[in-house]
């Protein structure tokens, strides 16, 4: 009997790296001319895996969201997996934006991903959803490779991740 190889999709965000680009992007927001003397902030509440941005305007708000962005592209965050909430009105003149980070494939996500790899109709190909991954099997590592191009190549909305060869 053939032994079946398989691999796991997944996504996920390096919180770390997340905390080490807040940092810096607060340590420049501190020294920028257009927010000195203003209440700017940024604050990431890694336990709710959020970043709320604090400004006192709308053209404040996209500076300091664009600082951030910036920060994250640079320390190998994938953006894809922020979910950028809408600019809403705060007390007194301050406006306050939610970033929420998406660590693990949601069920919309997983079944797009296992529905793709079905309808590619690749031989012995299978997708099966566990939990916050999908697991691929196949017998032949050649079809897997196949499947993972497959993959890279579609917009799921987030950053696909593959891992757990065997």
């Amino acid at each position: 009997m053939a032994q079946n190889s398989s691999f796991d999709v997944t996504t996920g965000v390096d919180l770390q790296e997340v905390d080490n680009a807040i940092n810096q992007a607060q340590k420049e927001i501190a020294q920028r001319y257009d927010f000195k003397g203003s209440n700017a902030a940024i604050e990431f509440k890694r336990a709710e895996e959020l970043i709320a941005l604090v400004a006192a305007s709308d053209f404040q708000m996209r500076a300091l969201f664009d600082v951030v962005q910036a920060k994250l592209i640079k320390r190998g965050v994938p953006v894809k997996n922020l979910d950028v909430g809408e600019i809403k009105q705060a007390g007194g003149d301050m406006v306050r934006r939610e970033v929420k980070l998406k660590t693990s494939l949601d069920s919309d996500t997983a079944k797009k991903v296992a529905a793709a790899i079905k309808d590619a109709k690749l031989k012995k190909v299978q997708a099966s959803i566990q939990g916050d991954q999908v697991r691929v099997t196949s017998p032949s590592k050649d079809d897997l490779q196949e499947a993972i191009a497959l993959l890279r190549k579609g917009d799921f909305g987030v950053e696909l991740k593959f891992g757990n060869f065997r």
